[in-house]
């Protein structure tokens, strides 16, 4: 696979989902579309696992990671597809650009990592400052649209805190595995939610909602994840974390052409300024020389 061509492909994939995970819950609820994905994502983890013959460990530190995987992924997805009913995509993937600084703060608290520097809190002071902004705009896209930001800063929380809670357990688990046993765990959770609180299967499933399940769990879960991993090992941290700069821009954009959703200036200036805090955040890594990877973690990382 070309470097180049991964890069761009996760450039895309990360612009497009937010849009898409508007469109999978659209006439079918929120709960079905992320189940579904969900579920898609399952069998296509365990069909690549099967044709590249890794097995699924049983082991207690394989457990451990497949709980640090599934916990947060079952509550951070829910949290988003719940958003995504009162926000327009692009401002999804704005707060969720948020997410490197918020893990950031996690792993002082639980990791004990001294990781903050001047440029740092000077970047968290503009992140947060955008923040603000896009929340008091969010009152004028709509009665509930609040409820939209905070949903996403609850997925934004656990999605960090899945990063963290791996980080601690220090799984040596190929990236494929630890993600097939946490979509196993997950999938049990949205099993359980639903027998509890819905029970309800849709009569008619829209192709655009069918189509952006389906992307989701293919593209988004299975294909994105390993084009990011594969470009991890061959790209410094600084063009990885550009990423994060672009995406919430490309998604803004994507949403106004191809869903016809506001880009008001207030909605600029906040992404403006989130962009600037992640700027100076990620700052460090962004300058910081490709440091050479020890060649067993390399395949670690990708398989």
């Amino acid at each position: 696979m070309s470097v180049p061509l991964a890069y761009i492909g996760i450039i895309l994939v990360w612009s497009t989902t937010p849009l898409a995970i508007k469109w999978s819950g659209e006439d079918v609820g929120f709960l079905f579309g992320v189940a579904s994905r969900m579920s898609l994502a399952l069998v296509a983890s365990l069909i690549a696992l099967s044709l590249w013959r890794k097995p699924l460990p049983r082991h207690r530190e394989a457990i451990h990671a497949y709980l640090a995987v599934g916990i947060p992924l079952f509550l951070a997805m829910s949290c988003v597809y719940w958003a995504a009913q009162f926000i327009p995509s692009g401002l999804i993937s704005v707060v969720f650009g948020l997410t490197p600084v918020v893990t950031g703060l996690l792993a002082v608290y639980v990791l004990r990592e001294q990781s903050f520097t001047p440029l740092k809190v000077v970047g968290m002071a503009f992140g947060l400052g955008g923040l603000a902004v896009i929340f008091i705009d969010s009152f004028q896209l709509g009665p509930a649209a609040h409820w939209g930001i905070i949903g996403m800063l609850g997925s934004v929380f656990f999605h960090s805190l899945g990063t963290v809670w791996m980080k601690k357990v220090g799984s040596r688990l190929p990236a494929i595995t630890a993600n097939t046993g946490g979509l196993a765990v997950a999938c049990t959770l949205y099993a359980t939610t639903w027998l509890v609180f819905d029970r309800s299967v849709p009569s008619h499933v829209p192709l655009h909602t069918a189509g952006s399940i389906v992307y989701l769990a293919i593209v988004g879960s299975l294909l994105g994840a390993v084009m990011f991993y594969y470009a991890l090992k061959h790209l410094d941290t600084g063009k990885m974390a550009l990423m994060t700069l672009i995406t919430p821009v490309t998604a803004l954009m994507i949403g106004h052409w191809v869903n016809d959703e506001p880009v008001k200036g207030t909605t600029i200036a906040g992404t403006a300024l989130v962009l600037t805090g992640l700027l100076a955040y990620q700052g460090t890594a962004l300058f910081r020389r490709r440091q050479p990877m020890n060649a067993g973690k390399q395949e670690d990382a990708v398989t």
